[in-house]
């Protein structure tokens, strides 16, 4: 079974292994792209975009190890 594009924060969690508190604390602040990478359902539950967060991951730049 594949994962779905919107996910909710505790399954975000569970698949990316931010706690959910830094999930949050990337919402709150910011460092997501609120319609992107989150957004609030009409019942004002946080849904992730983990298509977009890979990205976001990925778009990082790497230091040569």
């Amino acid at each position: 079974m594949s994962t779905p594009r919107w996910v909710l924060i505790k399954r975000a969690s569970e698949l990316t292994g931010y706690s959910e508190d830094a999930i949050m604390h990337k919402v709150k602040n910011g460092t997501w792209a609120q319609g992107r990478i989150w957004r609030k359902a009409r019942d004002n539950r946080v849904f992730i975009n983990i298509e977009e967060l890979d990205r976001w991951v990925e778009s990082s730049p790497q230091e040569a190890a």
